[in-house]
């Protein structure tokens, strides 16, 4: 899908190529990782691939034709790009800045307005609620997320992902991320993603291209970047502790117990103290008539509420929870966050799955190490 050949770009004034030599391949369907320290040349690559920059040497490639020779507009039109900042446009509303690119592209206004609401949808944004208001009505996280819609307007086969997250508190970070590896599981896009941080590459990439001062170090996927760097500097970039970084390519439906007990709000005290009883966590969570999850109960809400007389009665509502798509970091970082010993798994339409305890992330990482010594 993209190919850069012996690429360097050297910038005016400077003597020092932003990018060195640089060959790579990147697979249709893959996420491609660039990571490393500021300065290393990885947004210089990015924008070469739309041709914001033009390289001093060498070619690249995307599906097979130069791009050299393609028109920058018609090349741009079809690469769907998102930045830190966002870049939406202060003065239009919602709709009209995903509709961006298929207004440019002239498509009839039903089409657009059809492909609007799917994609605030796919989002996680009620269209009804959010296609009229301004950017300066949403979160920094709701922003970020018009961003990805706007870019994935048109449907390009491409996407450029500078920093794409980095704007956003670590929680909605993990939340955004979540969701565009959900998404990208059904859409399969070839994405180009830059980040300077590990972990991210880590969880983001199908392969990572670890970049120092212009040159390419390892392009690899991430278990063999973790098990294997190539020299100091990528060991170091990796860090220590790569077997708590193993825990972002392991998703929370691959290690909950799902046979942990729970209770239904309408199940009697008398089940209530049966399952607390029960629990190692003296505490047990409670669903809904259709298994959502809609909180806890634990021995002290009993000793508390004498007067209730069902489970729901009793139930508090909790932020110890992960989707089951979420990593098992992100269930970790839930739990540090939180000062909490486990997690709750739901699945998409928040209906419980299991649990996951501090201890079954420490069995992971003891069996990681185990395969790593033999």
């Amino acid at each position: 899908m993209i190919k850069l050949e012996n690429v360097t770009k050297i910038f005016p004034g400077s003597e020092i190529p932003a990018v060195d030599n640089l060959n790579m391949e990147i697979n249709e369907g893959e996420v491609c990782v660039l990571v490393g320290p500021s300065g290393c040349g990885k947004t210089t690559t990015m924008k070469m691939i739309n041709r914001i920059f033009e390289p001093t040497e060498g070619k690249i490639y995307v599906n097979g034709e130069d791009i050299s020779k393609i028109n920058p507009i018609k090349l741009r039109l079809g690469i769907g790009y998102v930045i830190q900042e966002i870049g939406l446009f202060p003065h239009l509303n919602i709709a009209e800045n995903v509709a961006t690119v298929p207004r440019e592209l002239k498509w009839p206004a039903n089409k657009i307005n059809q492909r609007v609401d799917e994609l605030l949808t796919v989002v996680g944004l009620d269209p009804k609620l959010h296609r009229n208001r301004k950017p300066s009505g949403l979160s920094g996280g709701q922003r970020q997320r018009v961003g990805v819609a706007r870019a994935m307007a048109a449907d390009p086969p491409i996407m450029l992902m500078d920093e794409p997250f980095g704007a956003v508190d670590p929680i909605t970070r993990a939340r955004l991320q979540n969701e565009f590896l959900r998404l990208q599981e059904q859409l399969k896009k070839t994405i180009v993603f830059v980040t300077h941080d590990i972990d991210e590459a880590i969880k983001m990439g199908d392969r990572i291209a670890a970049m120092r001062e212009g040159k390419l170090v390892q392009y690899s996927d991430p278990n063999e970047l973790l098990s294997s760097p190539a020299d100091e500097f990528v060991a170091n970039l990796v860090g220590r502790n790569r077997s708590i970084k193993r825990l972002h390519l392991i998703r929370a439906y691959e290690a909950v117990r799902s046979n942990v007990p729970f209770l239904e709000k309408g199940d009697s005290m008398e089940s209530v103290r049966e399952k607390i009883e029960d629990s190692e966590l003296r505490a047990v969570l409670v669903v809904d008539d259709r298994q959502k999850l809609i909180g806890l109960v634990s021995a002290d809400d009993i000793k508390k509420d004498r007067g209730a007389k069902v489970a729901g009665d009793l139930a508090q509502e909790i932020e110890n929870y992960v989707t089951d798509d979420a990593t098992l970091n992100d269930a970790l970082s839930v739990m540090l966050n939180l000062g909490e010993g486990y997690v709750a798994v739901v699945d998409d339409g928040h209906k419980l799955k299991g649990t996951i305890t501090l201890g079954d992330l420490l069995e992971v990482v003891k069996d990681d190490d185990a395969r790593a010594a033999s």
